[in-house]
């Protein structure tokens, strides 16, 4: 039987943590993330509308399993000051290197260069994880209920919570969403990108939205391009979208973002 993308990135990821361990133990690693750090809003930012009715979550990201190299030559600092410029709420950065070309450097860099909270977006299986995203300085992580127990999920919430880091839980189906409500999941990201297929489709945060629990907040994410993507789930009570591809795609990172928030022609 074929093997989906993301088991084979949870199983690369396993034999990552492993060797991780083997240069720093855990019980090291943990003395290290419970050293208290400043961290940046995140979770904050996006429970009320920005100024133009939406908050951008803007993505750092060099490649992906399904579409490969978007932009070798990245430079995360180049594209955080832009985005802060652009008007984005917050950033996410990519730091798989197998599948994603990204690392934590990248992360680093980009927090280094704004003031905007920084989100860790990887394939988390592990506390180690978790105590390595709190040491590289990320102010949120995303946590992805298709790949986590139910007590994992739990666990991580509540770990992520110590260490005073937001979680963007994703979810794709009801299922996931059943799953991080039982977790007591509050920032709910809907995942248009079936992770198995790589399959997009950016009516399924529109469903998913009518499904959450009132006080959960919900971010979409992948394959939103366009203002009018955005008006469309807008409509239906989103106000934060998570976008990378079409902005590191774009000629002009920062205009596109303004265009995207409504704010300028592109």
């Amino acid at each position: 039987m074929k093997k989906d993308f993301l088991q084979i990135i949870v199983e690369d990821k396993k034999h990552e943590i492993a060797s991780a361990k083997q240069r720093l133990p855990e019980r090291l690693l943990r003395e290290k993330a419970l050293i208290t750090q400043k961290r940046r809003p995140f979770l904050k930012k996006l429970i009320q509308p920005g100024p133009s009715g939406v908050n951008i979550i803007a993505e750092i990201k060099r490649a992906s399993p399904s579409k490969g190299i978007i932009c070798p030559d990245l430079n995360p600092v180049t594209y955080a000051v832009e985005y802060e410029r652009g008007g984005a709420a917050a950033l996410s950065v990519l730091t798989d290197g197998p599948h994603f070309k990204g690392g934590i450097h990248d992360l680093k860099r980009a927090r280094e260069s704004t003031t905007l909270p920084v989100l860790r977006k990887d394939f988390l299986i592990s506390s180690y994880q978790i105590f390595e995203s709190a040491v590289m300085g990320a102010d949120a992580l995303l946590l992805i209920a298709r790949i986590l127990d139910p007590k994992q999920l739990k666990d991580y919430l509540n770990l992520c919570n110590e260490l005073q880091m937001d979680a963007l839980v994703e979810i794709h189906s009801e299922k996931d969403l059943e799953k991080a409500t039982r977790a007591g999941a509050g920032l709910i990201g809907i995942n248009n990108r079936n992770l198995r297929s790589f399959e997009t489709d950016v009516d399924i945060s529109i469903r998913m939205k009518s499904l959450l629990e009132p006080e959960q907040v919900a971010v979409a994410a992948s394959g939103i391009r366009s203002r009018k993507e955005i008006e469309k789930m807008k409509y239906s009570g989103i106000w934060n979208f998570l976008i990378g591809e079409s902005l590191v795609r774009a000629d002009n990172p920062g205009a596109f973002l303004k265009s995207l928030l409504g704010e300028d022609s592109p």
